[in-house]
């Protein structure tokens, strides 16, 4: 009698538990369920901005070129976009970007990848508790106060230098330091932080087995470093390099401050103006064809930071083949 009954509370034990463990299985299933479903909407919403934001500046970068012509936005150099025979083109506005952001990046990105060693391979762990924190504070600094500091420091410094070197000419125009230079110095500044932080988060990544294994070889710190760690790093530093490129090619606030925004051939010691500051600049009061040309140029900048997004996706895959 009493063993039919512990068998019976066994049972009934085991009934329960299994009964509790379905439950459990069914709770979890659908957490998992709702849980995949939000990571699937926040997926598709992400494609859809991007979707959304690809049409909206096609439909309204599209339509001056249908009126003017390509040859007329894209191949003329005369801006003139009050004039009472308006011209628009943006050739030289196209190039400003194109050199200011290259130089911007040949200055920048050196300076920026030795940092990144330093911090990672090379400094002492007290130092680089000072440097590091000092590198994520630029990262922190708004673009205005960027440009701020080069209207009032760094273009005083150009204008004396430009002063100095064309003492003589006859024809230069003189810009007061806003020029192509200011805007690239600051600009080589400003993706500093981008490209170290990255590129220091890439080196560490690095497996120590592969330094060992170059020092056991009989390679010097500064061999390992060069030849093995940041070869092994480098799908990691050219997304830092194309994250550089994309914060300068998209900078307006201060660049408009220190380049001088008149629509010039882009040389060193010119006043030029950039894709972003022309929208910057005159979109607050531009109608009519105006406004559809800085549409357009919108719509150039945009195409110019999904090319540089391709390139870089197109050459990680070339790394991982």
């Amino acid at each position: 009698m009493d063993i039919g009954l512990q068998q019976s509370a066994y049972n009934r034990s085991q009934a329960r538990q299994s009964r509790s463990l379905t439950e459990k299985k069914n709770h979890t299933g659908r957490v998992e369920a709702v849980a995949e479903a939000i990571f699937t909407l926040c997926a598709f919403f992400a494609v859809f901005a991007v979707g959304a934001i690809t049409l909206y500046m096609i439909a309204n970068g599209v339509p001056a070129v249908y009126r003017l012509g390509v040859r007329e936005i894209f191949f003329s150099s005369v801006w003139k976009p009050a004039a009472a025979a308006p011209s628009f083109g943006i050739l030289y506005v196209i190039l400003a970007s194109v050199v200011g952001t290259t130089l911007a990046v040949l200055l920048g990105v050196p300076v920026a990848l030795l940092t990144a060693v330093f911090l990672a391979e090379v400094a002492p762990r007290p130092l680089a508790a000072v440097v590091r924190p000092a590198v994520e504070l630029l990262a922190g600094i708004p673009s205005v106060v960027y440009g701020l500091l080069g209207m009032m420091v760094l273009n005083p410094l150009m204008y004396r230098l430009e002063r100095w070197l064309f003492r003589d000419a006859q024809t230069h125009q003189f810009t007061g330091g806003a020029n192509l230079l200011s805007a690239v110095i600051v600009l080589a500044v400003m993706i500093l932080p981008t490209v170290i932080s990255v590129s220091e988060t890439a080196l560490r990544a690095v497996p120590d087995q592969l330094r060992a294994s170059s020092m056991a070889l009989g390679a010097s710190r500064i061999q390992t470093i060069f030849q093995v760690v940041l070869p092994a790093a480098r799908p990691g530093i050219v997304t830092a390099v194309v994250l550089g490129v994309g914060r300068a090619v998209g900078e307006a606030m201060a660049v408009n401050l220190v380049s001088g925004g008149a629509v010039n051939v882009p040389l060193p010691f010119s006043s030029v103006r950039f894709l972003t500051t022309a929208i910057v600049s005159e979109m607050g009061y531009a109608e009519g064809l105006h406004r559809q040309v800085l549409f357009t140029i919108g719509l150039v900048l945009f195409g110019f930071i999904m090319l540089v997004n391709i390139f870089l996706h197109r050459l990680l895959r070339g790394e991982e083949g």
